[in-house]
């Protein structure tokens, strides 16, 4: 390469050949990579596919001679032999194909160059036999390091500071190390000298008492705290009988060499607090007089909750009574005994009226009475609220009385109300089907809000979570249209079953067939108006005459279907549901194409694909494909089922049948051209055809089936395939002619 550089050299630069990388594949973006690798210690080549290693020996090309002698019609990879070090011949497990081109050097010497049209990269490394010696030679402002590897001069002079300051860094470490392990040596001196000379031989020996917390503390730290006792001081400034499983005698000897950490305060033999003792021995005392005590009240309650107590003086909460009678037999009040009459004493200070929610009261003794009241006090001596004194002569609260029972008259009304209106519309309150029959008047109202009324009238007086329905005028006018005046739905479905018509779906539909007097009833509650009702006459057509009726109608008429059940006289004739104001269909399409519009208008939404595996799908399946259900939740993995295997795909409306079946012969690994998809029972096949074209929404469930018609194939052959989307080329590959013709496309 001397004669190649920018800049004169005087050392001769021989660059060797240590590895070949190569691409196996017929574009840029698709394929396999390979390659093949010099050891620079042994000599031998070695390749490296993926997991496989394999040795070629000496020459990377194979062994022996070649007698090719073509040229390749594209850009081919050119290797010199006298870099290798051998010769080589084309050997179709390595670099295929490997042809041996022979060339007349300018001294008459022969070369030979081996070309292959998959090896894209080749690497060099600079010789060290024929460069120089091992040892470090300097040549202007490079140095020159053993094997032929150089440096500027700069770069040298950084890396030997650097690693002189590396050296002086392990110093430093090592005498840190050093002094840490001398302190902590000395430190477990110091703990095993205190510890052997801590034990008391004798009671007559002079000790001192030091906390166990601070002593373990005080042993275990490399770096000692201050002395503390303050853990075991009582009140009194000395050590109390309760702290006797947290202290430690220590000797004299001992405690002189732990003063030195300071702190305190010191406590010497004598120094345990007598006043304490004297107290522990008191509560016992009390506590067993108090335990007697409350037995005894419980007894007195017990007779009080039987109503068996008739010399009753005060008033307590019921529930209170009854939760503190549940309590175990305690030595002392505790929180729970305080609050005897907070719940029935009301926001004014007086008695609450035993109507109210939870004011429920019983009377009991005043001996009783006096208990609960000091043991209130104790517990909580600022509460005067809780524990306030209500005396069998108390007057309930006037003003709380007066709410209570415009509250009750309310609610009384409420529920007459209620009552009256179930009555009226027995029918339609129980959810069953009224029989309808031909030319007679009924109405029209929308579901929704004969649902919303159903459960505002059938619900108790507790659940008062369900709203009143709206004022009936304003739901009717919210049917019609602005524009034209006339109805914005199309009129339910009627069945005929035992000689009467039904609505087939009541449930399901839109809108829901009442009766001319359910109307006026409804009118009369909820603010309706008659003459703005939306009025329906059903009436019996020959298939003849159906035509005709249409033609000249005024108003709406609406063909439903007959169930097979019907008699001789009305086989041929077929329900026409009238409406006035007639059904506006310029409205109804304008709407439903903007729904429609909406609906699949979509993106980054997800669809679920199931794997039919037999000869026809299960009925389950057929019917989660026809209705689709999107507030579903689904798994987002993909999972086995009875049938086969379900999994969801991300899509959009925009989304092509043929990028649809990309994804599902990735994710379910069944071939394109093996996939017959359904939606249904309807088959979906136009591949160029988008989501939306198909009406496909989210939510939707498709299932496919594997015909095995065609032989599994990888997928990474069909993404070169000019149907799918293309991407950026891969960065490496930009400005070579393996990106000049490109013809594979990526998702």
């Amino acid at each position: 390469m001397r004669g190649r550089l920018s800049k004169p050299s005087q050392v001769e630069l021989i660059y060797d050949l240590s590895a070949v990388l190569i691409h196996k594949g017929t574009a840029a973006n698709s394929g396999h990579y390979i390659a093949h690798i010099k050891d620079e210690n042994t000599g031998q080549w070695w390749e490296f596919d993926d997991e496989h290693v394999s040795n070629l020996g000496h020459h990377p090309f194979g062994e022996g001679s070649s007698t090719s002698n073509s040229k390749s019609n594209r850009s081919d990879a050119v290797v010199h032999s006298s870099c290798t070090g051998g010769d080589g011949t084309a050997n179709g497990n390595h670099l295929d194909p490997i042809q041996l081109q022979h060339e007349e050097s300018s001294v008459g010497s022969h070369i030979e160059m081996f070309s292959s049209t998959d090896a894209y990269m080749l690497m060099y490394n600079l010789s060290s036999k024929k460069n120089g010696a091992s040892t470090m030679e300097i040549e202007g402002d490079a140095v020159f390091l053993h094997d032929g590897i150089s440096l500027p001069s700069h770069l040298c002079e950084e890396i030997t500071n650097l690693n002189s300051s590396y050296v002086d860094a392990c110093e430093q470490y090592k005498l840190k190390k050093k002094r840490e392990l001398d302190h902590i040596t000395e430190r477990k001196q110091e703990v095993r000298s205190v510890l052997s000379e801590a034990p008391v031989h004798s009671v007559e020996e002079p000790f001192y008492w030091i906390s166990t917390d601070w002593l373990r503390q005080w042993a275990d730290n490399i770096s000692p705290p201050v002395l503390d006792n303050t853990s075991i001081q009582c009140s009194h400034g000395k050590i109390p009988l309760s702290k006797a499983g947290s202290v430690k005698r220590l000797s004299a000897g001992a405690w002189t060499k732990l003063s030195k950490y300071h702190g305190g305060p010191t406590f010497a033999k004598g120094d345990h607090c007598l006043d304490c003792l004297i107290d522990v021995a008191h509560t016992v005392v009390c506590a067993d007089s108090y335990r007697d005590r409350r037995k005894l009240m419980k007894e007195i309650a017990e007779d009080v909750l039987l109503a068996k107590c008739e010399d009753g003086a005060y008033y307590i909460s019921k529930a209170w009574l009854q939760q503190w009678v549940k309590r175990k037999n305690l030595d002392a009040p505790c929180e729970a005994d305080a609050g005897p009459t907070m719940s029935i004493r009301c926001p004014h200070g007086h008695l609450m009226p035993e109507q109210a929610a939870g004011a429920k009261r019983l009377l009991v003794p005043e001996k009783l009475w006096l208990f609960f009241y000091e043991d209130a006090i104790t517990v909580k001596p600022d509460d005067s609220s809780g524990c306030s004194t209500f005396p069998s002569d108390s007057e309930e609260c006037p003003e709380c009385s007066n709410t209570l029972s415009e509250v009750a008259c309310l609610e009384d009304s409420r529920r007459e109300m209620k009552l009256k209106q179930r009555q009226n519309h027995e029918k339609l309150a129980t959810g069953k089907s009224i029989p309808l029959s031909s030319n007679c008047k009924y109405y029209l109202l929308p579901s929704s809000w004969l649902s919303k009324w159903r459960s505002y009238v059938t619900a108790s007086s507790k659940h008062t979570s369900f709203m009143e329905p709206e004022i009936l005028d304003g739901v009717i006018n919210l049917l019609k249209c602005e524009k034209h005046s006339r109805l914005l739905e199309r009129p339910p479905k009627v069945a005929y079953k035992r000689g009467s018509f039904f609505q087939k779906g009541s449930t399901t539909d839109r809108l829901t067939i009442i009766t001319e007097n359910d109307w006026k009833c409804f009118c009369e509650e909820w603010g309706g108006t008659e003459e703005n009702g939306i009025s329906a006459i059903i009436e019996l057509c020959s298939s003849n005459d159906l035509a005709e009726c249409c033609g000249g109608m005024p108003m709406c008429e609406q063909p439903l279907d007959l169930q097979n059940e019907v008699n001789n006289e009305n086989e041929s004739r077929q329900p026409v549901i009238r409406t006035c104001p007639e059904v506006c269909e310029e409205c109804i399409g304008e709407r439903e194409s903007c729904e429609l519009m909406q609906k699949l208008n979509y993106a980054d939404e997800d669809i679920y694909v199931y794997l039919v595996r037999g000869k026809e799908a299960p009925k389950s399946i057929l019917q989660a494909s026809e209705s689709s259900e999107p507030d579903r939740r689904t798994s987002k993995r993909s999972r086995r089922t009875n049938n086969g295997n379900l999994v969801n795909l991300r899509v959009s409306a925009t989304t092509s049948i043929y990028q649809l079946k990309m994804m599902i012969w990735e994710s379910l690994g069944v071939v394109k051209e093996n996939q017959i998809l359904h939606k249904g029972s309807r088959v979906i096949d136009q591949e160029t055809a988008t989501l939306a074209d198909m009406n496909i929404f989210p939510g939707d469930r498709l299932w496919v089936k594997d015909s095995e018609i065609h032989e599994d194939r990888d997928i990474a052959d069909e993404l070169s395939d000019q149907k799918m989307n293309v991407e950026n080329i891969e960065e490496g590959f930009r400005g070579t002619l393996l990106a000049a013709n490109i013809s594979s496309q990526v998702v």
